[in-house]
Order: structure tokens, then C-alpha cells, then sequence
């Protein structure tokens, strides 16, 4: 939002010598000297603590006001108020006053200049301590980027995504897409689009939405992240180029705070089939897609308008059938689908662990077989027959058309009751290898059975309470290892870990014919 409240409160120069020593992100509380959280005031440059730690920022603006309530105030009092303050992580402001994110700037630029000599001072600080540490891991033969497998000694090759404050759930879908090899392949071939000249040029920039810059593609942002990703750097990127596109095409996810990992996929999904379609500064990305032999016209399924790499790797179509029980018309639609959402069966609900021995463990299977089971539509789902000409009772059910290359599927973990959004913590079991989809399809006797069956890619997984809150992390297989992914941080991990994971997002690809066949 515009904060009106910038020229009083902005007064601190962007190179003040009262910023403490060290980076940023690790400054302490001056009241609580917790290093969780700090936010530096543009009032005072004094430091303090988020809300969500002890509060003492917000204490600190709230102790700023009272002076305000005497009517014998001073014009300086009235003019200085501590209302905004920037988070040294990410580099929000924040307007206690407005209660809300603060996307403008003063006039003279002065947040900006702030955010980038918080930067600076961060940049420093780990420049520093990288060359104090080198020293210590040059004559280490084993250290942390190095790791036995088989026998050999691999790097540890993937990338870590910095927090730009609570993008865990951005993060989480970004690095499970990098392990799409053929989508990511395709983004990471596309030529560049230069979208800045002049003096910005080659530089990285913190952008606001109050910039007024349209110039923006989605396409290229990601495609910039997807390459970041696998260059060996052990330096986390940081995508905030990617963030601020984002941020102009997507309202719904302006701001820092949490989201639904699944929602964001959605949206990110659509907009680059979109944007693929219409092409950018006049070149159709779409081109691309048809001169790439891999991806057969066959293999597409189109999604609002023409086919593209989008539809080609996670479409499929579903047939919807809906039979009216009183004089028995059947009604037939075919949909197309980038993801399925499944239902956690309601007689596993209050199965949270895979160990725990009341009743059965829910399955990959059991939700499947939930999502395409005949069902009786209720009484608020009347359908409207045509022969009878009145709403009536019915059934439905769904048959699997076609089958996607990457087949991702989304169970549905928070559910609202009554006026509360509740998370289903329930342990679903899942392949990792050979998901048999063949019971699913429409025409099962007319597929390949080599065709039905899927390896998993990626995993999406929510730890917490609600959707508006705790954190999201990935695991993903890349070259035969697996990897988990938790914001900057990567870690390798065996499969063992893998499938313990309390699942919210599940990748899975064509079957390799060099895998195992576990069926599910």
C-alpha cells in the first residue's frame, strides 16, 4: 500500500553511523538482545524484534506515541512518530500506523537507499566471514559440499532460495519444479530477454511496486531462477527479481505474508502458460514449443487457448460423469487439469503418523480411489437434468481421459470448519516409485501399461498448524539423490526420510524403464 506517513517518519541517513556492527540479519534487540527477527526503525535507527518474537518493535512505536495524546505536544513530536521500520532479512517497511507493507518511497528515495545500504552492509559482513572460513576448509578433505556416494566423491551441486519474508511456500513449489527435468530444461534453453538498459544494466536491484515498471515477464524471471538453481553456487539465491514480478501479476500474493503453497503453483502454472502464448516484446515463446521434437503434438493438452510446454508436461484430461437417478440421463464433460486435489478419506483423519497403530495407514491409493469412486451428489449439489427439466438427485464420477507426463497431485490437507481453516495432519503413504495409474483410466485396455506408471520427482511438505502459518519445505531427486530442500538451506537425504515426509504436493513422472516396479 501507499503510506502517507513516509516524510515524518523516514529521518535517518542511509549511511547512518549509528547502524550497529555486523550483518543485518544477525543484529540483536536492544531491549531483548534477540538476534530472531530485527527490525531496524527509519525514525531512530534503533533495533528491535519482530511481533511474531517478543514485540518490541511495535513496543517501540507504541512508547513513541504517547506523547502524542498531550495537546501540548511540540512540533518535533508531532513531526517524528518511529511509525515505520524495515526488516534487515528481507527488506520490507513496514507502517505500524497503517497496519500494512509500505510498497512506496519518500521523494528523495530514502527507503531505497536505506534497503540498499543494509544490503551493502550484509553483503560485507558475509564476504568477510566467507574468507575468514576458507582457510579452515581448504585442508579439509571431507567438509559439507562433499559427500560419499558409491564409493565416489560427489559436490553437493544444488541451491538453496533465500526467505524474502515468509516465501518458504514460493521457495518450496520453485525448487520442485527445478527437479522437472524436461519443464526446467525447456525454460533454462530459452534465449534471454534483456529487460533493463542504461543505468540499471547488469545491476541487481530491491524493487517496490511503486516503480511504475510494466516491462516485466514472468517467463524470463523464472527462467533466471531455474538457471541460478544448479550452478554448483553454495551461496543461496536470492530471487526478488522473481518476487517483484510476482508481486505486479499476482495481487493475491502481494505482501510477507504466508500462502498456500498450492495456490501460489496454480497461479504460477497459469500465468506462464499465458504468458508462453502471447510471447514477450513481440517473440512468441510458443515457438520454442514447436520446434521441440521431444514434446509431440499428441502430448498436448490445451488449457484457455493454444498448447503449451505448461499444458504439454502437467496436462491431462478428466471425464466427468454425471448420471440423474430419477429417469437415469448420463451426462458426459471432459475437462482438462494441470493438477488432481484429493481428499484425505475421512476414516483416516485421526491417523497422524505412519508408526501409530490404531486402524490402517491411509494410502496414495485410498485418496485416489477416494477422488474417482462413484458419489451421490448432496442436496447442495442438485443437477440439473435436461430430460427432466428441474434439478435432481445424481451421481458422479470421475474417469481419468488422459494421463500428463507429470502428474501432480495436491491432498487436500486444510479444510474450514465453521469459521475456522483446520489442517488434516493425517500420514498418507506414497510410492516412491511404479504408482500404477491404469485402474484410474477411462480406457485401460487401450494404454500401454509401461505408460501408467509414475516415479516421484518432488515433494511439497507443510509443517504447522494452519495454512496462514507455520513453513513450507521440498524434497526432490536430482541425478539419483535425493535432496531437501528448507529455503537457503540443502541437504542431501535418503528415501527412507522421503517417505516418512507428511506429504502436500506430490511430483510424479513417467516411469524410467530402468526403475523398479513398486506398485502402489
Amino acid at each position: 500500500m501507499e503510506c502517507p506517513h513516509l516524510s515524518s517518519s523516514v529521518c535517518i541517513a542511509p549511511d547512518s553511523a549509528k547502524f550497529p556492527n555486523g550483518s543485518p540479519s544477525s543484529w540483536c534487540c536492544s531491549v531483548c538482545r534477540s538476534n530472531k527477527s530485527p527490525w531496524v526503525c527509519l525514525t531512530c535507527s534503533s533495533v528491535h524484534c519482530g511481533r511474531y518474537v517478543n514485540g518490541h518493535a511495535k513496543k517501540h512505536y507504541e512508547d513513541a506515541q504517547i506523547p502524542l495524546t498531550n495537546h501540548k505536544k511540540s512540533e518535533k513530536q508531532e513531526k517524528i512518530q518511529h511509525t515505520v521500520c524495515m526488516d534487515c532479512s528481507s527488506y520490507s517497511t513496514y507502517c505500524y500506523r497503517c497496519d500494512d507493507f509500505v510498497v512506496n518511497d519518500t521523494k528523495l528515495g530514502l527507503v531505497q537507499k536505506v534497503r540498499e545500504h543494509l544490503q551493502n552492509l550484509e553483503n560485507s559482513a558475509y564476504t568477510a566471514d566467507r574468507h575468514r572460513k576458507r582457510k579452515l576448509l581448504e585442508n579439509s578433505s571431507l567438509n559439507s559440499k562433499l559427500l560419499k556416494v558409491n564409493g565416489s566423491t560427489a559436490a553437493i551441486c544444488a541451491t538453496g532460495l533465500r526467505n524474502l519474508g515468509n516465501t518458504c511456500f514460493m521457495n518450496a513449489i520453485l525448487q520442485s519444479l527445478s527437479n522437472i527435468e524436461q519443464f526446467c530444461c525447456y525454460f533454462k534453453e530459452l534465449p534471454a530477454v534483456e529487460l533493463r538498459n542504461g543505468k540499471t544494466a547488469g545491476r541487481r536491484t530491491y524493487h517496490t511496486r511503486s516503480q511504475g515498471d510494466t516491462s516485466v515477464s514472468l517467463v524470463e524471471e523464472f527462467r533466471k531462477t531455474l538457471c541460478a538453481l544448479w550452478q554448483g553456487s553454495q551461496t543461496a539465491f536470492s530471487p526478488e527479481s522473481l518476487f517483484y514480478v510476482i508481486w505486479k501479476i499476482m495481487p493475491n500474493f502481494r505482501g510477507y505474508q504466508q500462502q498456500d503453497a498450492h495456490e501460489f503453483m496454480r497461479y504460477l502454472l497459469d500465468h506462464l502458460h499465458l504468458e508462453l502464448q502471447g510471447g514477450f516484446n513481440g517473440v512468441s515463446r510458443s515457438a520454442v514449443l514447436q520446434e521441440n521434437s521431444t514434446l509431440s503434438a499428441s502430448s498436448k493438452c490445451c488449457v484457455n487457448g493454444a498448447s503449451t510446454v505448461v499444458t504439454a508436461i502437467f496436462g491431462g484430461i478428466l471425464q466427468n460423469e454425471v448420471n440423474c437417478l430419477i429417469c437415469g440421463t448420463e451426462s458426459r464433460k471432459f475437462d482438462p487439469f494441470l493438477d488432481l486435489s484429493l481428499d484425505i478419506p475421512s476414516q483416516f483423519r485421526s491417523k497422524r503418523s505412519k508408526n501409530q497403530e490404531n486402524g490402517p495407514v491411509c494410502s496414495l491409493r485410498d485418496c485416489l480411489r477416494s477422488f474417482t469412486d462413484l458419489e451421490e451428489l448432496d442436496e447442495t449439489e442438485l443437477y440439473m437434468c435436461h430430460k427432466c427439466k428441474k434439478k435432481q438427485k445424481s451421481t458422479k464420477k470421475f474417469w481419468i481421459q488422459k494421463l500428463p507426463k507429470v502428474l501432480c497431485l495436491h491432498l487436500k490437507r486444510f479444510h474450514w470448519t465453521a469459521y475456522l481453516r483446520n489442517k488434516v495432519d493425517t500420514y498418507v503413504e506414497f510410492p516412491l516409485r511404479g504408482l500404477d495409474m491404469k485402474c484410474y483410466l477411462l480406457e485401460p485396455e487401450n494404454s500401454d501399461p509401461e505408460n501408467c506408471l509414475y516415479d516421484l520427482a518432488a515433494v511439497v511438505v507443510h509443517h504447522g498448524s494452519g495454512v496462514g502459518s507455520g513453513h513450507y519445505t521440498a524434497y526432490a531427486t536430482h541425478e539419483g539423490r535425493w535432496f531437501h530442500f528448507n529455503d537457503s538451506t540443502v541437504t542431501l537425504t535418503d528415501e527412507e526420510t522421503v517417505g516418512k515426509a507428511k506429504a502436500y504436493i506430490l511430483f510424479y513422472v513417467e516411469h524410467q524403464a530402468r526403475a523398479g516396479s513398486e506398485k502402489l
